[in-house]
């Protein structure tokens, strides 16, 4: 078992900021001792990004020195990718897999070109239009492992029933992973729940 702790390193906001793209960046200063810390600790570390407006591409090339290094992966949020027609609160962002397929084009290239151990993309999802044209997102990169996850909150029907829709029509080379929730979940599953109740059995497994 891998410990993780997953950072959201781009934060949707309500002000459309002076950039006017909804989201605010977290300074590197803020974020580089947490993740040393977990290189001291074995821990690894996922950077979440929350775009607004932006492309993930952009956010993720932001901190391209922190995902230089071998134990820090990316989770993309497609909740809070908007268009440019679009705020935070109205309605549940989406993103296609033109877009991921950009991401993890760029992030394949520099896990090879730094000779890094493979790398986590997350995938975060809840509803069927979060990921437009899923059947589409690139699987190929062996430098990649890609992990949907199933952010489904609620009580335990509710969850699974997220998580089993989620899986239909998956393509084939994406993990499958497991969120619990603290407030929201009636009741919050225990890890030792998680492990013997959720089939398949999940890559990854977080707590929010």
């Amino acid at each position: 078992m891998q410990p993780a702790f997953e950072i959201i390193t781009t934060v949707a906001a309500r002000d459309p900021g002076p950039d006017r793209k909804y989201t605010m960046l977290r300074p590197k200063s803020v974020l580089r001792p947490w993740i040393e810390a977990a290189a001291e600790n074995d821990v690894h570390v996922v950077l979440d990004l929350q775009p607004g407006r932006s492309h993930f591409l952009d956010q993720a090339k932001e901190y391209e020195e922190f995902l230089r290094e071998p134990h820090v992966g990316l989770a993309l949020d497609p909740e809070w990718r908007i268009t440019n027609t679009q705020v935070h609160g109205n309605q549940i962002g989406s993103v296609d897999a033109k877009e991921i397929n950009e991401v993890s084009k760029w992030l394949a290239e520099l896990t090879r070109e730094h000779e890094l151990p493979q790398k986590m993309l997350i995938l975060h999802q809840f509803t069927d239009g979060m990921i437009t044209n899923r059947s589409q997102v690139d699987t190929s990169h062996k430098e990649l492992a890609i992990t949907l996850h199933a952010d489904g909150h609620g009580g335990r029907e509710l969850k699974f029933a997220t998580w089993n829709r989620l899986q239909r029509n998956l393509p084939d080379g994406i993990w499958m992973a497991w969120k619990n929730f603290h407030k929201q979940d009636t009741p919050t599953f225990t890890p030792q729940q998680t492990y013997q109740d959720v089939e398949p059995k999940p890559w990854f497994v977080s707590y929010q």
